[in-house]
């Protein structure tokens, strides 16, 4: 049975050593033409897989001595009219690098900087949520994701 405190904790680290880390993290090119994150403690393996840029998916899966405990699926987009996403997504990684303890899925309920606006709103617990997160400038929408996950693989045999 996975721990769901020392889950969400290695949540915390993954995330903040992946994509919200920015330049400074790996990013490995697939065949597929996907970039994965993998990031590993001990006995605990995050795999940040995903697609594009404008629009984006993937998934985050995370192995606990080799087997997948948890998975977590998103899908986004900057609006077409912004022609600098670059500076968009550098505000989202902003906002993700400071995930919250009690919801370890993207980031806090509300980040500001400058006239950025980051609200992310989800429902559920780490076993199984749900939620959207938006960025507006200056009142209006420029960015809107919709993500889910939980555990998976609970059943053996």
């Amino acid at each position: 049975m996975t721990n769901i405190k020392q889950l969400g904790e290695f949540l915390i680290k993954a995330k903040k050593s992946g994509y919200a880390a920015g330049d400074k993290v790996k990013k490995i090119k697939e065949k597929d033409k996907s970039k994965s994150i993998i990031f590993k403690d001990v006995d605990w393996k995050y795999h940040d897989n995903y697609f594009g840029g404008k629009p984006f998916g993937g998934q985050e899966v995370v192995f606990l001595k080799n087997q997948p405990v948890y998975m977590m699926v998103y899908y986004g987009s900057v609006n077409k009219s912004i022609k600098d996403y670059k500076k968009v997504y550098k505000f989202l990684r902003d906002a993700l690098i400071l995930i919250s303890k009690d919801k370890p899925f993207r980031g806090p309920q509300k980040y500001k900087q400058g006239d950025y606006i980051y609200i992310n709103k989800s429902k559920g617990k780490i076993d199984n949520f749900s939620g959207t997160e938006i960025i507006t400038i200056k009142g209006r929408k420029i960015y809107g994701a919709k993500y889910a996950g939980g555990l998976v693989d609970k059943l053996k045999g």
